[in-house]
């Protein structure tokens, strides 16, 4: 039978009611590992149009679901079965909560009836899953499935964005006459008071679980508002910039949540004049070459700086606690979370908003000090030099392929489409470094949680979201071992990805730091592993490296494998570097 894409199956069943309103909100993509639970979501998302991307691993759906709400601003969604199902997500949903990335996770479970009796993969799964979202949303009636889904969008984009949990028992899933026929065989046909009773009660339940489920669809879109600093904090912002002399801006992922406003952000930071540091989805904010950008020695930067500018980042690890920022310095916090704003550090103004849209207020009519020239000018100088350094560690030859002189590489090679996806430790430290993100939204890596294995799922919500992209996946080879399975998602759904594996043969961010204060390389040694003869074995295409001479044409033919529709990985065997010496962190 075919089904036109705006209408649903034959026979109605509760998982219409979710695939109409996900095609209401605007979902293009439904990423998901099968189960017998959400079958029937995933059949009617289907026939309306929905592109159903199944993958190996249900940590790895949710992360395609929240690279797509970044790159989209659309929350993503994901759908997995029930028990296992869900437990397996817990990684992918905690870090979509920290990354503030808004995801929408929907789990199958239990019949309502059985519930708590042990049937098949029924756990309480509220204990496991509520800690990590903003809303665990448990339906126990066909009517409120819809309803369930509109929150659910609204609630992930509210405030602070964020992942939201709906739980959807199988018996409210399938059609009512299927579910009344499995109630009936379950009350069987005795004539005992006890098994009257149970007929009765299971009748009883149905009729609730079914009561107003008959009328039309009607998926409802919520409008969410657009968090706002107050016009006083603005002014004050203003105010502290027109009195500053070495004046700082770090502008980070929440800056860019709204990513259809992501170039008119751009256009803000440019109007302000002030020297910036750009950090996680904010990265490429500029493009490639723009002079007010800074790449390295943040650090150093932050302490010299008078007034320092934090548009959607917090004060955590990455900042060291707020004491990268001198105490003498004007702090300004612009964020959509106030907790995020005061961490560790009282800004002496703070914006409680959405970070984007503050700067783009923030730049009206905006003029730049003469003054910041001179200190503009000496930054960029400190990062000339920097690079200079960097070249100098790139020309360093050995056996294999410097880790540097690799992304030296591929900064030249990687197309001004291409969108960098980042899955590792060590390897990709050193890529964030080299590599120049080619423009607003391409770059992606875990966040503050600092997850490995993200590289399979990011890549394939990256890859769905924007088909005439260049995807590259940045991996070390101990991230790589987590979802180098995808590749067999990448071949099925004909995903051109491009994989690049530092092949060090260690866990070598970890490595570094143990064997130099415990002397032990316990735990961190890993093989020169055949991961191109794993992808091949996939149907992708797997390319080796071990010397630099190779690398150039190995890389070229990547690019022509992967703009003919195949999915490509290149297994690169690095040397030993001291580039990242004394970098750990905590």
């Amino acid at each position: 039978m075919t089904v036109s894409p705006d209408r649903p199956v034959a026979t109605p069943h509760g998982g219409d009611r979710v695939a109409a309103s996900l095609q209401a909100h605007g979902v293009r993509c439904l990423y998901t590992l099968c189960g017998g639970h959400i079958s029937p979501i995933l059949a009617a998302a289907k026939a309306r149009g929905i592109r159903i991307v199944d993958v190996r691993d249900e940590a790895t759906a949710v992360f395609a679901a929240d690279a797509s709400a970044r790159l989209t601003g659309i929350p993503g969604v994901a759908a997995v079965t029930a028990g296992p199902g869900i437990t397996n997500t817990i990684t992918a949903l905690k870090n979509a909560q920290l990354a503030q990335s808004p995801v929408v996770l929907i789990g199958g479970a239990a019949p309502t009836a059985l519930q708590g009796r042990g049937a098949l993969q029924d756990i309480d799964q509220r204990p496991l899953v509520a800690p990590h979202v903003k809303r665990f949303i448990k339906v126990r009636r066909v009517r409120e499935l819809g309803p369930a889904v509109d929150e659910a969008f609204a609630l992930a984009l509210d405030g602070v964005p964020g992942p939201v949990f709906i739980e959807c028992p199988i018996d409210v899933l399938y059609d009512e006459a299927l579910i009344r026929g499995w109630y009936a065989d379950a009350a069987g046909k005795g004539s005992t008071l006890p098994d009257r009773a149970l007929r009765w009660y299971l009748n009883r339940h149905a009729e609730r679980m079914f009561a107003g489920s008959h009328g039309p669809i009607a998926p409802q879109v919520r409008a969410v508002a657009l968090p706002q600093a107050s016009d006083g904090s603005v002014q004050a912002a203003r105010a502290a910039l027109a009195k500053a002399e070495r004046p700082l801006m770090v502008i980070g992922s929440q800056a860019v949540v709204r990513a259809a406003d992501a170039q008119r952000v751009a256009e803000a930071v440019a109007r302000l004049g002030v020297p910036v540091y750009l950090s996680g989805m904010a990265r490429g904010l500029l493009g490639r070459q723009h002079p007010l950008q800074m790449r390295h020695q943040r650090r150093h930067a932050l302490r010299e700086a008078d007034c320092v500018l934090l548009a959607g980042v917090p004060c955590d690890f990455r900042l060291d606690y707020g004491k990268h920022v001198r105490r003498s310095a004007t702090l300004i916090a612009a964020n959509r979370s106030a907790k995020d704003a005061r961490l560790n550090r009282r800004p002496d103004v703070t914006a409680i908003g959405d970070a984007g849209d503050f700067l783009q207020r923030l730049s009206a009519d905006a003029r730049p000090a003469a003054g910041w020239t001179a200190w503009a000018d000496q930054l960029r100088q400190r990062d000339a030099e920097r690079e200079r350094e960097i070249d100098a560690q790139a020309a360093r030859r050995g056996e294999h392929v410097n880790p540097v002189a690799l992304f030296r590489t591929l900064e030249q090679v990687a197309g001004d489409h291409a969108v960098l996806v980042a899955d590792g430790g060590d390897v990709v430290a050193t890529a964030s470094y080299v590599m120049r993100p080619r423009g607003p939204l391409t770059w992606l890596d875990p966040g503050a949680f600092g997850t490995l294995g993200v590289g399979g799922g990011f890549a394939l919500g990256v890859a769905t979201s924007r088909p005439d992209a260049e995807v590259w996946i940045v991996y070390g080879d101990g991230a790589c071992g987590y979802s180098l399975v995808e590749f067999d998602s990448f071949v099925r759904h004909g995903l051109p990805v491009i994989a690049i594996v530092g092949n060090d043969a260690g866990w070598t961010q970890i490595a570094r730091e143990q064997v130099k204060m415990l002397h032990d390389d316990v735990g961190t040694v890993l093989a020169r592993s055949a991961y191109h003869d794993v992808a091949a074995a996939f149907g992708a295409e797997g390319i080796e490296v071990r010397t630099l001479a190779e690398l150039p044409a190995a890389l070229a033919r990547a690019r022509a494998v992967a703009a003919g529709g195949k999915p490509v990985l290149v297994n690169v065997w690095l040397d030993p570097t001291e580039f990242r010496e004394g970098s750990i962190s905590m």
